[in-house]
């Protein structure tokens, strides 16, 4: 930044705190944004380490009059994660659980604790935090306090406010309080305590007749929480505030009883207003949830539903399941008149799935069903739940009074309701219908008795609108309030109390009017490569460290736990490159470089990511535009272009084996920019395709073209010598290409699109004839046939490259379509190992999985990424990395399952970077599916 202030303030931090203190551009650019519409630019951020680390950031920040930002996961939807000054990130260091008591059922957290977190360690006693946002998995008790979250639980166990009990919180000036209820409340100093009882006894007819009675009552400060009938509760008036009054650095919160046994009840309706209108009368049964959504949000998922045009899903607990399906069946009768439709699931893997479709709305609503941009700024307002029904059809009204679309669903049960709308706030036009909607909208929400937030607080969406819900006298009441606290103006300002208007710091001014110059075609973006990176909006779900589940996305951060490796962050860095005001480097930029180099290209978040960021494409793009007359690292040229070194190679694969087990195996790998920790794989003694060609063909039924990979055909022939078998067996015709083929996968990885572009159309002008006879190209290695389905017809845009994708089918596919009454042997053995990153998020993988159950194949393959990831792992720097994403899931199931059953588990793995992870890490020889089917032998 070159400015000797900010200079003097940065080193004064380190001098003052043990944690880091980052004034870099990447690590400034990586909280620019949260999940909002805002953006604004910080000084530097800080991680402080424990309390007292807080309080000498504070001092300096004071001192050199700077404000200060709190910042958990920057999953905020209201803006108010964003600031100009100083960001403390307390998700490295302060995120500490530091007790959990089951017999206060109470728990004492640091700010940067991970909401999941907490809950796994309160389930070890049968209780867990009420609260539940979607971003569960990621966001941050500090954050959760700060912003008042709520969650799909709220009917049950209310607002974070209602299950805090005691908060350690510094002010800007350095007081230390603990605040509680009534005598918990200590440490507060003369000014603030006085104030605080001038402006409530000055103020007690306001404070109690001014805040609205509804469930989900967010918005401003909880100044009724200082009547002394209420305690008064400072912790609680405290909970919400939206980092504007001070820092949290611990917190005690209440723990609920978790129900033993859960079912969940999803009803069926003609209309979200019927759900809506339903909803209430469903609250007298005790439910747990009554979260809504319709069909626009559902989408592609609505026919797994039952029938009917929107939905409740109503979750029931009991003792036992005997119990809780009781409660079901009584929810499901009580609805019944109402009802299109119902379903009573008690399989927990069911039920998970369905949270997840609600889970992942935040980011599937950011796409309206014609693929155009829709944006929070009007989430989380409330009205009391029986208005709802009303509410929703006139909030339909005013929508299409504006000419907008919008998808709500949310929490049916509070009356809270979540929406992404298709607001233009990229032209003067359309920011302007922008806040005309907005202003109207508020008038709306008062007019039903509501809340504009119901819920993640006002932040800078919803603050200036304020005095519509609360009247003047109200508001500025918020702001002494903020005053007593925070007399010098340095906490979050903006926010609440005088805060900034709902069209400024809009992130999208900052982009290039006009898309830029790009290979890919983008087409689900319109060719615009500044839309792709729109598409992240911040939610997060990358940055999820301990899932359980089987999702791919993002392997590099769950190892390092940075935010420049989560797909988030490189968007963020790839947006700020775009905006050129931070990142000012543009495609040259070391900072987006650096970041991207830990990205695996496994695509995982192309399905993973709710809004289908697809970073190994970005990454492609910028590596091309990155490098362009530039030198390339070895390994671009070196594994980028494999498949032709490979064909030059392969008449010398005796001496070249031979010589990759000396130690001038060393001086080549240097030279190739291959980690010396990799072995070099062993080339086949004959290709695929010269095994193919001396064969006599086989008659057969329906003819299949069998794609030869670059994999597949010099290193693991065998797998396709396999294939021809066990299509053949199945009374299919196996034909090759009638010429030369790649899929131009390696170069793409490695950002030479140039280079792919003129392989792939050298491979689509020699598959005419297949394509024009109609005929499937069946792919063994899942890099490769992902490649041909996405990458392909995205950097050639032509017609013939969509037919050649449409025509791809993996092994298990083209076995279940075109012979659909062969029966695969039984093998009748257990199974491990590795479903690939291309096949998860791209290709599929269900007609595999019924494969393997037609053969008696059991068990289930590790999710998630094996961490070779073609030539990233093998490329030098990578192999830390790749090796702890190994680790992480994959070796130690195949250890478990090599140690229970030697004799018995087959290793399984389709792609070629799995098997020689496998081998180079496990020591197990890993095998395709087509080497378990093969006949005459099978396996053995």
């Amino acid at each position: 930044m070159n400015d000797p202030r900010i200079d003097d303030l940065a080193a004064a931090l380190r001098g003052a705190a043990r944690g880091e203190v980052a004034f870099d551009t990447a690590s400034r650019a990586l909280v620019t944004m949260d999940a909002s519409n805002y953006r604004r630019v910080p000084l530097g951020v800080v991680t402080p380490r424990d309390a007292d680390d807080v309080a000498a950031v504070l001092t300096v920040c004071k001192e050199h009059g700077v404000p200060v930002v709190p910042r958990g996961g920057g999953t905020s939807i209201a803006g108010n994660a964003t600031g100009t000054g100083v960001v403390l990130d307390f998700t490295r260091h302060m995120n500490r659980i530091e007790a959990v008591d089951p017999a206060t059922r109470t728990a004492v957290v640091q700010p940067g604790v991970i909401l999941d977190d907490l809950r796994r360690q309160a389930a070890a006693h049968g209780l867990t935090f009420g609260p539940d946002p979607s971003t569960h998995s990621r966001c941050t008790l500090g954050g959760m306090i700060g912003n008042n979250s709520c969650g799909s639980h709220s009917v049950a166990w209310g607002t974070t406010a209602d299950n805090v009990h005691d908060l350690d919180v510094l002010t800007y000036r350095g007081d230390q309080l603990r605040l509680g209820r009534g005598e918990r409340t200590h440490g507060l100093p003369p000014h603030l305590a006085g104030g605080i009882a001038a402006l409530t006894s000055a103020n007690l007819a306001p404070l109690r007749t001014g805040f609205p009675e509804l469930p989900r009552r967010i918005s401003g400060y909880a100044l009724d929480q200082l009547l002394p009938e209420k305690g008064p509760d400072l912790a609680r008036a405290f909970t919400g505030s939206e980092g504007t009054l001070g820092v949290l650095t611990a917190a005690t919160v209440r723990l609920v009883e978790a129900p033993a046994a859960r079912v969940l009840v999803v009803l069926g309706y003609p209309d979200e207003g019927a759900a809506a209108d339903a909803a209430p009368h469903l609250l007298p049964l005790g439910p747990l949830t009554v979260e809504g959504m319709a069909a626009d949000v559902a989408r592609d998922a609505a026919s797994t539903l039952p029938r009917g045009a929107a939905w409740l899903f109503v979750e029931v607990g009991g003792d036992s399941p005997d119990e809780a399906r009781a409660r079901a069946d009584q929810v499901r009768r009580a609805a019944a008149d109402a009802t299109t439709d119902s379903a009573v699931v008690t399989d927990a893997a069911r039920q998970r799935g369905l949270w997840r479709l609600r889970e992942d709305a935040s980011g599937t609503a950011t796409r309206m069903p014609d693929g155009s941009e829709a944006w929070p700024g009007w989430e989380d307002c409330a009205v009391p739940p029986a208005r709802l029904g009303a509410y929703l059809r006139a909030f339909r009204g005013l929508l299409a009074d504006h000419g907008l679309r919008g998808a709500p669903y949310g929490h049916f049960g509070d009356g809270c309701i979540h929406v992404r709308i298709d607001f233009d706030l990229m032209s003067t036009d359309g920011i302007a219908r922008f806040r005309r909607f907005s202003e109207e909208l508020a008038d709306l929400v008062v007019a039903h008795g509501g809340s504009l937030s119901g819920e993640h607080g006002d932040g800078q969406a919803r603050a200036e609108l304020l005095p519509r819900m609360y009247g003047r006298q109200m508001v500025d009441l918020f702001t002494a309030f903020k005053d007593l606290w925070d007399p010098d103006g340095g906490m979050n300002p903006g926010m609440l109390a005088r805060p900034a208007r709902i069209d400024e710091n809009l992130r999208f001014s900052v982009l290039p009017a006009r898309p830029p110059a790009v290979a890919f075609a983008y087409p689900h973006d319109g060719g615009d490569f500044s839309a792709a990176v729109r598409r992240c909006v911040g939610v997060a779900k990358c940055r999820n460290p301990t899932a359980v589940s089987d999702s791919v996305m993002c392997p590099s951060y769950r190892v390092t736990g940075e935010e420049k490796h989560s797909t988030r962050g490189r968007a963020r860095l790839l947006h700020e490159m775009l905006a050129g005001e931070v990142v000012t480097d543009g495609w040259r930029s070391p900072e987006v470089r650096d970041a991207l180099d830990l990205c695996l290209s496994c695509k995982g978040c192309r399905s993973d990511c709710p809004v289908g960021v697809d970073m190994a494409t970005y990454k492609a793009e910028f590596l091309h535009h990155h490098y362009a007359g530039r030198l390339r690292p070895a390994s671009h040229y070196t594994m980028g272009g494999l498949p032709v070194m490979l064909r030059a190679a392969y008449p010398f694969a005796r001496p070249l084996n031979a010589l990759a087990r000396t130690r001038l195996s060393s001086l080549a790998k240097r030279m190739a920019g291959i980690a010396q920790e990799r072995a070099i794989p062993q080339l086949a003694a004959e290709p695929f395709t010269h095994w193919w060609r001396r064969r006599a063909p086989a008659a057969g039924g329906r003819t299949v073209v069998l794609w030869p990979d670059t994999f597949t055909n010099y290193f693991h022939p065998q797998a396709g010598r396999a294939a021809v078998r066990v299509l053949e067996d199945a009374g299919l015709r196996v034909a090759l290409p009638p010429g030369r083929v790649c899929c131009g996968l390696t170069w793409v990885s490695t950002g030479r699109l140039d280079r792919a572009r003129m392989v792939m159309r050298r491979t689509v002008r020699t598959l005419m004839p297949v394509l024009d006879a109609g005929l499937p190209i069946v792919g063994l290695e899942p890099s490769c046939t992902a490649a041909l389905r996405t990458d392909l017809p995205e950097l050639l845009g032509t017609a013939a490259a969509k037919r050649l994708a449409a025509s791809v089918r993996t092994f298990a596919q083209a076995l279940e379509e075109y012979a659909p009454d062969w029966a695969p042997p039984r093998i009748d053995r257990p199974v491990v190992g590795q479903t690939h990153c291309h096949q998860h998020a791209v290709l599929g993988d269900m007609a595999e999985r019924r494969l393997r159950e037609r053969a008696g194949l059991t068990g289930e393959l590790a999710g998630r990424c094996c961490g070779l990831a073609g030539n990233f792992g093998f490329e030098r720097g990578h192999f830390e990395v790749s090796a702890a994403c190994a680790e992480e899931r994959l070796l130690p199931a195949v250890r478990h399952a090599v140690r229970d059953a030697p004799d018995d588990v087959i290793v399984l793995a389709d792609g070629f970077s799995c098997r020689v992870q496998l081998a180079q890490l496990g020591g197990v020889r890993a095998v395709h599916l087509a080497e378990v089917l093969s006949p005459p032998a099978r396996f053995a």
